[in-house]
């Protein structure tokens, strides 16, 4: 009895020492979890030093930097009205033949699209006859001057001659004109080739940016075949308000983005500020030129969000990395002291200012000064 007491005392202490040291390995094994992530206490922060190095951070204090003043304005990207030509006819027709879409590039001079039209016969017939008139009109006009200076012939005789001439052969050059404009050979007309079939030709070089030409439809004179965009001549239209303009001068630089199509912002330098104020926005527009690796990238009539840099300032600034963004507010992560092995920062809300590609302005206060020391890498690894 006494043997099996002794036993069962002896296994109850075996069981007590191992709970105990479940416990233990347990308690280890939750404190070195916690280790691996910062502690935080309301807005304290404490990062342990094998943390900080295995993350990258850095500590560094704010320093001054340079940040743009500029004009907000919006525009949209076009071309000088010379470098935009909207193809027409002064006569109608059927479309005969075309190749030509949306985005092709074409030469100046290029056929774009052939019309075809029995009315243009109807013009070269009307030609022909008033360039027989005009032979004998003009023989005739000639043999009346000659007798008129004589005193062979009649005043009357020689001025009914001049008139009947000088009629037709208004009649003849204005014809003449309208076959220049159909792009149709006058001396071919004359030598009896006469033809239904009209070409239209490329008056610029450039991007066909409308097609509104089919082959069989008809075409009247008030249609616009198609527009050509002359791309290497696109440019920045911008609308600058009356209270902004004076800041304004040839030359300075012009950030701008648009925003339906990417967040990439691009450059273009002011060329023309306009000299008159327009519509009931009270704004004046202001010319600017691009650069030209960006020209091909770009459409005409896209809607443009533009900073015109019109002077630098300094400010004291961190790197855009080190602030954080929550529930609308800025934070940063202030160091408050180094012990034990370990980094103490304070989470603290600040007032943000003027941005450039690496660099945001913070307004000074009592907490924050050139000599604070800032986490400027590494906050979003330790900030939720």
């Amino acid at each position: 009895m006494i043997h099996n007491t002794l036993i069962s005392n002896t296994q109850k202490m075996k069981k007590t020492l191992y709970v105990v040291a479940l416990s233990i390995i347990l308690s280890s094994c939750k404190e070195s979890k916690t280790e691996e992530a910062p502690l935080k206490e309301d807005n304290a922060i404490t990062v342990t030093a094998p943390q900080f190095k295995s993350s990258a951070m850095e500590i560094a204090s704010p320093t001054e930097q340079d940040f743009e003043v500029t004009v907000k304005t919006a525009g949209k990207i076009d071309v000088p009205t010379q470098n935009r030509a909207k193809v027409s006819t002064f006569v109608g027709g059927n479309v005969k033949s075309t190749t030509l879409l949306v985005g092709d590039k074409v030469r100046k001079g290029q056929a774009l699209l052939t019309l075809e039209n029995t009315e243009f016969l109807d013009i070269q017939k009307d030609y022909l006859e008033v360039a027989e008139q005009i032979k004998y009109l003009k023989s005739e006009y000639d043999r009346q001057k000659t007798l008129f200076d004589e005193k062979i012939t009649s005043q009357k005789n020689y001025l009914k001659a001049e008139s009947d001439y000088r009629r037709t052969k208004a009649i003849y050059q204005s014809l003449k004109a309208k076959l220049s404009m159909l792009n149709i050979n006058s001396t071919n007309v004359e030598n009896g080739k006469l033809t239904s079939v009209i070409t239209i030709y490329s008056p610029i070089s450039g991007d066909i940016v409308v097609m509104n030409a089919n082959v069989g439809m008809f075409v009247a004179p008030t249609n616009v075949l198609l527009e050509i965009i002359e791309t290497d001549h696109l440019h920045l239209e911008l609308n600058v308000f009356e209270k902004d303009i004076l800041k304004v001068e040839v030359g300075q630089d012009i950030n701008f983005t648009v925003p339906e199509a990417t967040e990439e912002v691009f450059h273009a330098k002011v060329h023309l500020v306009g000299k008159s104020i327009e519509g009931n926005d009270r704004t004046i527009n202001v010319h600017g030129h691009l650069d030209d690796n960006m020209k091909q990238r770009l459409i005409t009539g896209m809607f443009v969000e533009a900073s015109i840099v019109v002077a630098f300032k300094k400010g004291l600034a961190i790197p855009t990395e080190a602030v954080v963004t929550e529930n609308n507010k800025n934070y940063i992560l202030l160091l408050k002291e180094v012990k034990n092995n370990s980094y103490f920062f304070d989470k603290v809300s600040v007032k943000i200012g003027d941005k450039s590609e690496k660099y945001v302005e913070i307004m000074t206060d009592d907490q924050i000064n050139a000599s604070s020391k800032i986490l400027t890498k590494g906050i979003f690894d330790i900030v939720d």
